[in-house]
């Protein structure tokens, strides 16, 4: 085991603890990092919400969680593993719960030896995030001293619903915290090929040197899933496609492909250089959000198995919510001026995938002669599978075998599950780097509000104007036509979801 990848002492907190979040992703991941050694010895996770348990319980709860979204769990292993979950109820809108959980937390401290070392996971409905840490700072919660044991707070998406309320949540937050104590997680960051993306850049000379305007011709990004809404239907109603989507996954998507080289490989250098991008955004206001954003919303689909959007539990029948969203975006700096990002993701689509598909000019000139031999010189693509598959290929012209010149696309393939197959899945990765301090994969208070900046016209221009319902598209279809059209205008096509 590399000694450096074990975190320091810590007490872990989970706020919301009874939760689905806790049950399909954190206690299961915690585990695996147990198993693996990623834990320290002096480590253990307290489990806190309105629900009645004890500790008994809560162990059994989170045994029968791992065995259901974990790995196989035995019985050896989850007995230390289990010596280090502990619960109490509390209500998060009551201060004196937050006192018995002080106590509670010295206690845990004292028996596992944490060093005071304690970090917040806030898996909560958003509305409660800056009522708990205010909560937290007025209980004495939270660790002031730089120098002393360290306080951290972990924090799911959405940041915010706008810009104003972004921002208002950030003040909040520092009234109580550091930045450096604040961990804003998106867990597309975590995940392998999306951080492949600055080493395929940075560590490749043979990329770099193209990575511009003069040989880029456009770039799309895609985040389609199969699945609609479910439950989530009164979530999702608040929310809709650009703030569930756009915002956060996609951008940081754009950020990655578009921003200059970081003058080392730190977090705040690296979030320097995204913040940039964000700034360097052409708003889409006024008339140019109706041209350039596509918005559409899934319906019953072509044989009538799958239901609408309309129909799902929770959702208004009168409901114009987008679950689809495409939008042209462009980067008005020298790097990247008139080349054209086409963003796209959507529920209820023909596939679920994650990729970026970065499509190079076209060759000048053809001096093969023979016009169905030219015809069929494809340009050069560079394409990011980032989920379910994670991979790389690269698409090159070849000559065909024969008489002739006949020209063949052939691809170099890089499959990441067959080189790293014991690559740890996001959460875990999170996890460990939270814990040891790692902001590299979390996004910084001016990130987000400056991504919030970009988006939240957009939201005002389609609130605002009565007319501008989403389109309609079948469930298990591509999207709407409309998203054709609106890459079409440039000569592009999308990529089909999921195709090679």
């Amino acid at each position: 085991m590399d000694q450096t990848n074990i975190a320091p002492p810590c007490l872990l907190v989970i706020m919301g603890a009874a939760g689905d979040l806790t049950r399909r992703k954190l206690v299961p991941a915690l585990y695996a990092m147990h198993r693996t050694g990623h834990l320290p010895a002096s480590f253990a996770i307290l489990g806190t919400a309105r629900l009645e348990m004890d500790d008994t319980a809560f162990r059994a709860a989170m045994r029968a969680a791992c065995d259901t979204f974990g790995e196989a769990v035995t019985d050896a292993e989850w007995a230390s593993f289990a010596a280090r979950l502990h619960y109490q109820t509390g209500n998060f809108n009551d201060a004196g719960a937050y006192l018995a959980l002080a106590v509670r937390i010295a206690e845990l401290d004292a028996r596992h030896a944490t060093d005071g070392n304690r970090m917040f996971f806030l898996a909560t409905l958003p509305s409660l995030y800056a009522g708990i840490a205010a909560q937290l700072g007025a209980a004495g919660l939270v660790h002031t001293d730089p120098d002393g044991p360290f306080s951290r707070v972990l924090i799911e998406k959405p940041f915010g619903h706008d810009l104003a309320s972004a921002q208002a949540l950030n003040h909040a937050l520092h009234e109580v915290f550091r930045e450096e104590q604040i961990f804003r997680i998106d867990h597309y960051l975590a995940k392998e090929t999306v951080q492949n993306i600055l080493v395929l850049r940075f560590a490749n000379a043979v990329f770099e040197p193209l990575w511009n305007r003069q040989h880029i011709d456009y770039v799309q990004i895609s985040a389609a899933e199969h699945i609609g809404v479910g439950s989530r239907g009164g979530y999702y109603e608040e929310s809709g496609v650009l703030r569930d989507m756009v915002q956060n996954h996609l951008l940081q998507l754009l950020a990655l492909i578009v921003m200059e080289a970081p003058l080392n490989f730190t977090a705040d250098r690296v979030r320097d250089r995204k913040v940039d991008v964000f700034r360097a955004l052409r708003p889409l206001i006024g008339e140019d959000v109706y041209r350039d954003v596509v918005l559409g919303q899934y319906a019953a689909s072509a044989d009538g198995a799958v239901q609408g959007y309309h129909r799902e539990a929770g959702v208004s029948p009168d409901s114009i919510t987008p679950t689809f969203a495409a939008l042209k975006v462009q980067v008005d700096n020298w790097r990247w001026q008139g080349v054209p990002f086409y963003l796209r993701t959507g529920k209820r689509l023909a596939q679920g995938c994650a990729e970026v598909v970065v499509q190079f000019r076209s060759i000048p000139f053809c001096v093969f002669g023979e016009e169905d031999t030219c015809a069929r010189i494809a340009p050069n693509r560079l394409v990011l599978h980032i989920q379910p598959d994670e991979s790389v290929h690269l698409e090159f012209a070849t000559k065909a075998p024969g008489p002739g010149i006949a020209v063949d696309t052939a691809r170099m393939h890089f499959d990441f599950q067959d080189r790293y197959p014991d690559a740890p899945p996001p959460y875990q990765r999170l996890l460990l780097d939270a814990l040891r301090g790692e902001q590299l994969l979390f996004n910084r208070s001016d990130g987000v509000e400056m991504s919030w900046r970009f988006i939240t016209p957009i939201l005002e221009a389609y609130a605002d104007h009565p007319g501008a319902e989403p389109y309609a598209y079948p469930a298990g279809s591509q999207g709407p036509v409309a998203a054709d059209t609106l890459i079409a205008r440039d000569g592009h096509a999308w990529q089909p979801l999921g195709g090679a």
